[in-house]
């Protein structure tokens, strides 16, 4: 970072010196003209007048902005700019003689002084941009890749040109542009035409043979993306994107990529209304449990961000906890902010380590993501899933309630609803322990949260077929019709901390996530997006349903109970059955669920959770 600090100031020095000598040139050039045509000036007055002059218009030029200009990528509008600051000091310098008296130049040679000072500011830039488009294309014109098409003319598309060309593994050639601007038909960008709009996107592909498709445009509208994304897929073309485009002065942060995954999804990303958040946490002790792993870094990401009083996280495996707290620690010193960050290893079956937490830091909100999810995995450890998803959890709630936290939100999932394996039905037994907890509270506030599959969590299937299609294939889908609700990390996280805003007590609160997913189409998609065609360049083979595993998941327990609205449209809560300390078998867990073998637990826990059903058998 210090290096290419100091390189961005050494650029702008060297165009400060540049700009000095267009300065000085045209004053020069006056007062030679001047004594040529034996009209009288007084070298001495120029020359002492030059420095103060040459200052003078640097700083101008500073606040213009001038130096924050990319200059390889110098458009219309930074002429414009330019002309503007220098016409600008010429007349305050033109007024300051009118004024002062002090005649070091006449008035009338500012004519001639500002187009050539003009000419001679703008010169390197334009050389610059000269020399980038000759190489470009000599370089382009030399190279092989793939025919590349970019789509949005405007200053992305021409970052993304640039990245291209500055970036030798991207290996593309890029083709034409598309634009929905019809003033920019016919015209080109460092070369490259702008053929027509984005709705004839596949007479284009047709036509000059593309490959390859990058997208440019920020913020390109969901439907448009949709629609986009199904017509290019249909034609096996590989489609990447420009992301980072925000800050268009900074071309450290330009990275082109896969599409987002999200934007395979067919729905809008669900967006959570958070203006209540920040009173949630602000100045408050925030104890979140497992969190290093892929929902627990991201809340505690989000939540460092709203100023808490001290914030705790608390995880078995040290090498997330260190990870996250590296990140945090560096995100926090580069903003010069001050974050009261404790991170300590340990489970949260152990109690005993739990309660020093407890005890020591004393907790006021309690996000508790520490839990065993694979579903496979835990088929086969039964014990270990009840020992943390549901001990865990009792271990957690209960010391919430001995120590006085405000609120305390579980992180459940939709797999708890009528589950077929042990995790499930760990996380339904976990959601019952959070509802005997609350039967008992002397103020602690206690919710759940449900939702679906987290896109980019550990053990999601999205880095799976990635990976898979990076090998060649093949892409495993279990079965042809299996189907799952999926949410991004950011959802996930900000409907965890909604939900906490919301929590009254006892409430398990369920996300409106629209239509479930058909995983097989995902995989298409996703294979025909990385240019291959499914089925013949890359297979998808049906392995079968693992032990535990459903075609579809649920987000209701009961369809029969009624659900109750939050003010989030997109947020309800479940209705809960009443549930007795005595039905959990909590002091059962307590002391020596571990002599029951891997089936004796599950039968154990059938018992328990009445919609239980193992591997589909009750």
């Amino acid at each position: 970072m210090k290096k290419s600090h100091m390189l961005k100031i050494a650029r702008i020095i060297e165009y400060m010196f540049f700009d000095a000598f267009a300065i000085i040139l045209p004053y020069l050039i006056a007062v030679v003209m001047f004594k040529f045509l034996d009209i009288n000036i007084s070298w001495n007055d120029v020359l002492i007048a030059l420095p103060f002059v040459v200052v003078f218009k640097i700083l101008i030029f500073y606040m213009f902005g001038f130096y924050q200009i990319l200059m390889t990528h110098v458009g219309f509008e930074d002429f414009i700019k330019i002309a503007i600051a220098v016409s600008f000091t010429n007349i305050v310098i033109v007024i300051y003689i009118a004024i002062s008296g002090h005649m070091f130049m006449y008035k009338s040679a500012y004519v001639f002084i500002t187009m050539a000072e003009i000419a001679f500011v703008l010169s390197p830039r334009i050389i610059n941009r000269m020399v980038l488009y000759l190489k470009i294309n000599y370089d382009w014109a030399r190279s092989t890749g793939n025919r590349t098409m970019i789509i949005g003319a405007g200053s992305a598309g021409e970052l993304a040109l640039k990245e291209i060309f500055h970036n030798k593994t991207l290996k593309n050639i890029p083709v034409v542009f598309l634009d929905d601007d019809e003033k920019k038909f016919g015209n080109r960008l460092l070369g490259i035409p702008i053929v027509g709009p984005i709705k004839l996107v596949k007479e284009y592909i047709t036509q000059f043979e593309i490959q390859e498709i990058i997208l440019a445009i920020k913020d390109y509208p969901k439907d448009k993306m949709q629609k986009l994304i199904d017509e290019i897929s249909s034609l096996n073309i590989k489609m990447k994107q420009l992301i980072s485009i925000e800050d268009l002065s900074s071309e450290d942060k330009l990275k082109i990529v896969d599409i987002k995954i999200e934007d395979l999804l067919n729905r809008h990303e669900i967006k959570l209304d958070d203006t209540k958040i920040v009173d949630l946490i602000q100045n408050e002790t925030v104890l979140v449990t497992g969190g290093g792993g892929s929902i627990g870094s991201e809340l505690c990401r989000q939540i460092a961000n709203l100023k808490p009083k001290k914030l705790i996280i608390f995880d078995i495996y040290e090498n997330n906890a260190y990870e996250i707290q590296m990140e945090l620690l560096r995100t926090f010193e580069k903003k010069k902010e001050k974050l009261e960050l404790e991170v300590i290893i340990g489970s949260v079956y152990n109690r005993i380590r739990l309660d020093y937490v407890f005890k020591t830091f004393h907790p006021t909100i309690v996000f508790h993501a520490a839990a065993y999810k694979h579903v496979p995995l835990m088929e086969d450890s039964a014990v270990e899933a009840v020992r943390t998803n549901v001990l865990g959890t009792y271990n957690a709630a209960s010391l919430s309630n001995q120590y006085g936290v405000k609120k305390f939100v579980l992180v459940s999932s939709d797999k708890a609803v009528r589950s077929t394996n042990i995790m499930g039905a760990t996380k339904r037994y976990a959601e019952l322990v959070i509802q005997d907890q609350h039967n008992v509270s002397q103020g602690t506030k206690f919710a759940a949260v449900r939702f679906g599959n987290v896109l980019g969590s550990n053990g999601s299937v999205i880095p799976l077929f990635k990976k898979q299609i990076e090998d060649g294939g093949p892409v495993t889908v279990t079965h042809p019709d299996i189907t799952r609700f999926f949410m991004t990390i950011p959802e996930a996280v900000g409907l965890i901390l909604q939900c906490g805003v919301y929590a009254k007590g006892g409430e398990v609160f369920v996300l409106d996530m629209g239509e479930p997913v058909l995983i097989k189409d995902l995989a298409e998609k996703m294979i025909r997006l990385s240019g291959f065609k499914p089925y013949q360049e890359i297979d998808i083979i049906y392995t079968g349903l693992r032990p535990g595993e459903k075609l579809y998941e649920e987000l209701l327990v009961s369809h029969d109970l009624e659900q109750e609205k939050t003010e989030n449209q997109k947020i309800f809560i479940e209705k809960q059955r009443a549930v007795t300390h005595k039905e959990l078998k909590i002091e059962e867990i307590t002391n020596g669920f571990e002599k029951l073998d891997n089936e004796g637990v599950k039968d154990f826990v059938a018992k328990v959770i009445e919609t239980y059903q193992r591997n589909g058998l009750k």
